[in-house]
This record gives structure tokens, sequence and C-alpha cells, in this order.
């Protein structure tokens, strides 16, 4: 996962989950206002979905637990 010092631009909730979606994880539920993402092998996330961006520090660590570069996710963006 080596990115070279780059930085994840501001990302929205809704277009965090859609490239995560892409990535071949599901929402399977929602409380309050996270959603649980799943993929069948990598695990869960929690996406808090508010309005404005997502802090880069949250999308950072669903990257690393999901084992997904910033340079891969944001193709998926």
């Amino acid at each position: 996962m080596p990115d070279g010092g780059r930085r994840l631009r501001n990302v929205k909730a809704v277009e965090a989950i859609r490239a995560f979606e892409r990535l071949g994880y599901r929402v399977v539920s929602t409380k309050g206002s996270h959603d649980r993402l799943r993929h069948p092998e990598k695990g869960q996330i929690v996406i808090p979905v508010h309005r404005g961006a997502v802090r880069v520090g949250i999308i950072m660590d669903a990257l690393k637990k999901a084992e997904i570069g910033i340079e891969e996710f944001e193709k998926f963006l």
C-alpha cells in the first residue's frame, strides 16, 4: 500500500460508500447516521453519513481495514 505520501482529497459520504461498493462492499445496515458495509472476505467498515466531507482520518482507517491504497480507492470515486 505505498502511496508515496499522497494525500486523500475531501470525499463526501455518498462518494465513499459508492467507491467501497465498487470495490465489493455492500451496505448491510444503517444505525443512526452510520452505514455499515461488509465485504465477503475483508470484513466490515463503518462510514458516517453526515453533511459535507467525511474526515480524512475516518476514510484512512476504513482503507487500512479494507487493505486498499489511496490511489486504488481514488480510481473508484
